[in-house]
């Protein structure tokens, strides 16, 4: 994979309390990825960019939500996750990356 298509694949870290308690105690981190990305595309990405070896991906297609604003409805953009879990003596300091 190239470069620029590195940086195109991983779009940042997804934080929420869940996803934070999963990186702390199971080594689970997940990213806003590109919609056109692949688990291949996304575990090379993690590997050149954070220098840890990664040893699942997990991809699933978020749906955008429907939001009523007055009254005009309007739909939030569908995004993708990904959920990466890392060998036993890997980790990631989501501090620096974001």
């Amino acid at each position: 994979m190239n470069d620029t298509r590195l940086y195109q694949v991983l779009l940042g870290p997804h934080t929420t309390e869940k996803t934070v308690m999963a990186s702390e105690k199971n080594r689970h981190f997940t990213f806003k990825v590109a919609l056109n990305a692949t688990k291949i595309e996304v575990r090379e990405a993690v590997q050149k960019l954070f220098n840890v070896v990664v040893e699942e991906v997990r991809i699933s297609n978020v749906k955008g939500k429907t939001k009523k604003f007055k009254q005009r409805k309007g739909k939030r953009s569908d995004w993708k996750k990904a959920c990466v879990h890392l060998k036993e003596s890997h980790d990631i300091n989501i501090a620096e990356f974001e």
